[in-house]
């Protein structure tokens, strides 16, 4: 009876694949996005909140994502020697698309 439990709980936890949310921070390489999670967690000994940060590859195929995106990914194979993630969706666009750099506009003084 308890070995059925055991097993009941084994295979839903094999079933589901772990997810994070984060920004995309590059997409200089093909098909491949680098994506920053963050998160909070109190300090060891001082019990301060501090931020953590931890960068991911992830499979993009069709190349969707931009910088600053909000993107969820998804565990899955290892693709090669540091890509273990697959881009699920892509949850809020970045704003930083549009804007013009200040050396591009005609501004004369």
């Amino acid at each position: 009876m308890a070995d059925e439990k055991v097993a009941a709980v084994a295979e839903t936890k094999i079933g589901r694949k772990t997810e994070k949310v984060g920004e995309v921070v590059s997409t200089k390489m093909q098909k491949t996005i680098v994506v920053q999670v963050s998160r909070r967690v109190p300090h060891p000994l001082y019990k301060r909140i501090v931020k953590k940060h931890k960068k991911f590859y992830a499979h993009d195929e069709a190349g969707t994502a931009r910088v600053g995106d909000v993107v969820r990914i998804a565990e899955c194979r290892p693709m090669s020697k540091l890509k273990r993630w697959n881009l699920e969706e892509v949850i809020r666009r970045s704003a930083l698309v549009g804007a013009a750099k200040p050396s591009d506009l005609d501004v004369k003084i």
